[in-house]
């Protein structure tokens, strides 16, 4: 019964607001009006969207391919394990921050530009427009698709490479014939992925691009609600979005994205193909590179912060209310998915493998189907959805906080269940039998023994949720308003009103309550061998 509740509220909190969006685009006359200047204006967007994600995957899997060779060729070297950490990092970084690092290291002010500067580069690096968009993602994708494509390689039998250092292998023969196909599937799933993170973007393009000339489907949607409260287009919009997000994601079914990043700390296979000494120049300044494109920023969203009146951003009673409906909504957001996630879980654990009923089979599947329908409909569009059916959520304040609550809680529902899942199953095949020979079941059975042995992993849940709602502007940019700001909210209205160092304390202040929480939710996942003792 449990399961069928989460699947309901599932699928009424999804369906509900595309039904709005359905709705909007009836009465106001539908694709009637899809006509000239629109059509244009709908092509362009969408062909920007498709291209501004195609050159981000591009660039992010071209740099990827030779650094994860580098780091898989060079398995032994000082602080290997610390770098593989940090790239890791940018996944849990709110894109807010992470655009106010980047501007600081390349924009018109930056260290980058200054180096250019120096050299007699009259026209400094854009950050803002295509170019930005582009380096943003690249940012954010480059390590993930690195740490996707490094297993592959690390996994290669060590007979490999004593063959093909006997062969005298190398270069160009090494990559084509060993590596490459190694790797290909692992990339192509890395590329697919990256694709649709890009094709998603919304903080990014809506910060670094957001003009007539960079816009993507999702910051069009905001702008057509924000700014001009377009229903019709912002259902035509939905719809492309929708439609888009539907292809990439049928597509990465096909090509099966690789989904085990976490092993890639171990050290790898030493190599006799691979020489010391000035050999090891080339990887090095590989490696060098790719460590300070990451770090960069973030050090200099800490060298700003630090340099931010830090003080008086502390005793603004505003901080203090952002902090508080951050922390209120995104609290919310985790238990929501928590318990959804939960229901679900035991739904499908119920049902048996094989499911002994056809109704049973039906609500494993669905129930396993519903993480994934969730990245379906991106939380702008389900945001749009709300907002219409809210009329704004103007002058209103319990509504858009449980839509905001929704929202993020439907966005951080996959994750949760890719943690909560594995964890659960084991707890039950140790402890399932037992429990019915000693007679426990229902409430005790579920208080003595299911939730302890589960408390970890609904704590690592929790805390990721956690991370990601704080750090979203996605639904809280349409609901935002003067009385419900957080703090990605904030920061925003202090880099649109040019305020860059309360911004920057922002940023830092912000920066370290997700990390915190994404590091605690890592270290809970993946406890110390001490740990487990």
């Amino acid at each position: 019964m449990g399961g069928v509740i989460a699947l309901v509220a599932v699928g009424l909190a999804l369906a509900v607001p595309i039904a709005v969006l359905i709705s909007f685009g009836i009465s106001s006359g539908g694709s009637s009006s899809a006509s000239g200047n629109q059509s244009a204006y709908l092509m362009r967007i969408t062909w920007f969207t498709l291209m501004q994600a195609g050159l981000s995957t591009l660039l992010s899997v071209l740099i990827a391919i030779p650094l994860a060779r580098a780091l898989a060729r060079r398995p032994h070297f000082a602080g290997r394990e610390w770098l593989i950490s940090l790239f890791a990092l940018p996944l849990g970084l709110p894109p807010l921050v992470a655009a106010l690092g980047l501007i600081e290291i390349w924009g018109r002010s930056g260290l980058a530009n200054q180096g250019l500067a120096l050299f007699g580069v009259q026209t400094p690096f854009s950050i803002y427009g295509l170019s930005g968009i582009l380096l943003a993602h690249v940012f954010f994708n480059m390590p993930l698709a690195t740490r996707l494509i490094l297993p592959a390689l690390q996994r290669l039998p060590g007979e490999y490479w004593k063959t093909a250092a006997n062969l005298g292998l190398g270069g160009f023969t090494l990559f084509r014939l060993i590596e490459w196909p190694t790797m290909r599937r692992s990339v192509a799933g890395a590329a697919g992925l990256v694709f649709m993170l890009c094709a998603t973007s919304f903080t990014l393009v809506l910060v670094l691009g957001g003009g007539p000339a960079a816009t993507t489907l999702e910051v069009a949607i905001y702008q057509a609600l924000r700014f001009d409260f377009d229903p019709n287009r912002v259902v035509l919009l939905s719809g492309i979005q929708i439609a888009l997000t539907l292809a990439i994601m049928a597509g990465l079914k096909l090509i099966s994205a690789p989904t085990d990043p976490g092993s890639t700390k171990g050290g790898g296979t030493m190599r006799p193909d691979v020489r010391g000494g000035w050999a090891t120049l080339p990887d090095a300044l590989l490696i060098g590179l790719g460590a300070l494109f990451v770090a960069g920023p973030m050090a200099a969203v800490v060298f700003a912060g630090l340099a931010a009146d830090l003080p008086r951003l502390l005793g603004d009673p505003l901080f203090w209310r952002a902090t508080a409906t951050s922390f209120g909504i995104g609290a919310a957001a985790a238990l929501l998915a928590i318990l959804i996630a939960g229901l679900m879980v035991r739904a499908r654990h119920s049902a048996g493998d094989p499911p002994t009923r056809r109704s049973l089979a039906i609500l494993s599947t669905f129930s396993g189907a519903a993480g994934s329908l969730t990245l379906l409909v991106p939380p702008v569009v389900l945001g749009a959805g709300w907002f219409l059916m809210l009329g704004g959520g103007a002058g209103q304040l319990a509504a858009p906080l449980a839509a905001i609550i929704t929202v993020n809680a439907l966005m951080a529902l996959p994750f949760v269940m890719r943690v909560l899942e594995p964890a659960y199953q084991t707890a039950m095949a140790r402890n399932g039998r037992l429990s019915l020979s000693l007679g426990i079941t229902g409430f005790n059975r579920l208080r003595h023994i299911d939730l302890p042995a589960i408390l970890m992993p609904l704590t690592t849940g929790f805390a990721f949720a956690l991370a990601l709602s704080l750090g979203d502007l996605g639904a809280i940019a349409l609901f935002g308003s003067d009385r419900i700001i957080t703090l990605p909210w904030l920061l925003y209205q202090k880099l649109g009103s040019y305020r860059t160092d309360d911004a920057a304390g922002l940023a830092l202040l912000l920066g370290i309550a997700t990390m915190g929480l994404i590091l605690m939710a890592d270290r809970l996942g993946n406890p110390s061998k001490e740990e487990r003792r």
